[in-house]
């Protein structure tokens, strides 16, 4: 189905390719698919600096891709699979930051990735937060770069591929001492046919051996 758009007057009609939630299969789309289809599910906001933002109706606690979601591992790397309509967009596009007042807002980009996070890798564990917006991989991948503590999410690395993953993160609490024995986990991909540089998470080879199971990518 091609889903192209007529740009709206405060929109960039920019347009893109939107691959599907856990495959590179595209079709067009534009930036006014993202404001109509994510509208019922939240609400756009003039920002500081991004300009328009949008809002999602969340539940409490919400937190980018760690609500409602998991990992699974596909030709791309470690790809979010999210349980909400809209995460098509929100999870592959644009990037997620925080404000006091808002909460968790998204920015709109027109980049895909399987998933806009960095990773750390810790003793037993693996962990993984929101990239905010203007960060690149370079960056994320430098020693001067670390996220804050309490943007983190960790689960013990044996659970990394679980489709229930959410009920195994470990308590927050941790964070700090499981960051300070962590590395980043240096794996990305350079996508020449989106012009587009991702980072793709765990090895696979690793993930089997704590998991001791075979990871097959999924297609």
């Amino acid at each position: 189905e091609n889903r192209l758009a007529k740009p709206g007057k405060n929109m960039n009609a920019i347009v893109w390719m939107m691959p599907h939630e856990a495959s590179a299969q595209q079709f067009g789309v534009s930036y006014q698919l993202f404001y109509d289809e994510l509208s019922p599910y939240g609400t756009w906001v003039d920002y500081p600096d991004y300009g328009y933002v949008w809002i999602p109706d969340r539940d409490p606690g919400f937190s980018p891709y760690e609500t409602a979601g998991h990992w699974i591992f596909t030709e791309d790397g470690w790809t979010w699979v999210s349980d909400y309509p809209w995460g098509w967009a929100a999870f592959h596009y644009g990037r997620w930051d925080y404000d006091n007042y808002y909460g968790w807002f998204w920015v709109p980009d027109d980049v895909w990735g399987p998933a806009w996070v960095s990773w750390r890798r810790s003793p037993g564990y693996f962990g993984w937060a929101p990239l905010r917006p203007g960060i690149s991989v370079t960056i994320a991948f430098g020693s001067n770069y670390r996220e804050r503590n309490e943007r983190w999410i960790f689960v013990r690395d044996r659970d990394i591929t679980r489709p229930d993953i959410g009920r195994y993160y470990v308590n927050r609490r941790n964070n700090e001492s499981i960051i300070n024995r962590s590395t980043v986990i240096a794996n990305s991909r350079r996508d020449d046919a989106r012009h587009a540089v991702y980072m793709t998470g765990p090895d696979r080879v690793d993930v089997q051996k704590v998991t001791r199971t075979t990871v097959a990518p999924v297609v």
